[in-house]
């Protein structure tokens, strides 16, 4: 008698990724933000540097007291809060992404050359990366400011070049370890350039790492720039931003907390959500993070 054995259907034990709650509210705010930094101007309630004295000190909703033209209520010169909140996001957030963006372009070159060059260049970048990894950069960043002054273009090279050393050390080992695989050997084998090979080979390879560190770097920058702005190194009047209007709210916190909470709370959101969104991607892109 011959016996039929029927297997059962195998079942893939691989279920598609969920987005966690966490992720997910991270995501929904940051586009939020994203939204905000893009079209503050067209969406504020007001001009945000106008002033109503007779509007002066309004609570926010849902408060005793609020008007239901100030939703976020007014500061002390009767500026709408709200409206004042919406630039100050846009310009806290457009510096620290261009700081971020033109920190990681310099430190990743600066990694490459040290990486393909060696020899004394690579000394002479190392020895700047150990030298700014040392050194506690916001008292070097006050010390520049009162040499040569708070101007818009020195605040922006301070946000420029923050952290860019750390780019510049994990492209440096990326680029030393990725010369050595087999790709990158196979291309020079048949004749590509070193620019060709580190733009059209190595770089795709190593960016899953360099995108990890601009989401770690990202949320420093903000906190970076609220800082200087809160202690009045940075943005100042008329222009607005998170740490400013933190800055000028601190004097009101018993009588009009609201000028100091709703901006903080905003500068904790926009950071943490960040930093979540951050582990999310480095689970994703960092092998050595995956089980």
């Amino acid at each position: 008698m011959t016996v039929v054995s029927e297997k059962a259907p195998v079942r893939s034990t691989r279920k598609p990724p969920r987005l966690q709650l966490g992720v997910a509210l991270a995501t929904g705010f940051l586009v939020l933000i994203l939204f905000v930094t893009l079209f503050a101007q067209a969406i504020q309630p007001y001009a945000f540097e106008h002033i109503s004295l007779l509007d002066r000190m309004k609570p926010p909703f849902p408060l005793e007291g609020y008007s239901a033209d100030h939703l976020l209520g007014t500061d002390r010169l009767g500026r709408d809060l709200l409206s004042r909140l919406l630039v100050a996001t846009q310009t806290s957030i457009a510096l620290a992404l261009l700081g971020t963006i033109f920190g990681a372009v310099l430190g990743t070159g600066l990694g490459f050359m040290a990486a393909h060059y060696g020899g004394w260049v690579d000394e002479a970048i190392s020895a700047l990366v150990d030298f700014g990894a040392a050194m506690p950069y916001f008292i070097i960043a006050l010390a520049v400011l009162a040499f040569l002054g708070n101007s818009m273009l020195v605040f922006l090279f301070l946000m420029g070049i923050y952290g860019w050393e750390r780019y510049a050390r994990i492209t440096r080992g990326l680029v030393l370890s990725a010369r050595q695989e087999g790709y990158a050997l196979a291309v020079h084998a048949l004749g590509g350039s070193p620019a060709r090979i580190y733009a059209r080979h190595v770089l795709p390879n190593i960016m899953g790492p360099l995108i990890v560190q601009i989401t770690i770097n990202f949320p420093e920058t903000i906190l970076f720039e609220t800082s200087l702005s809160f202690i009045g190194l940075g943005i100042r009047p008329p222009l607005t931003s998170l740490g400013q209007l933190l800055g000028d709210g601190r004097d009101y916190l018993i009588n009009a907390w609201w000028l100091a909470v709703i901006p903080g709370l905003v500068i904790f959101f926009t950071t943490l959500s960040i930093s979540i969104l951050g582990d999310h991607l480095r689970a994703r892109l960092d092998p050595s993070s995956q089980g």
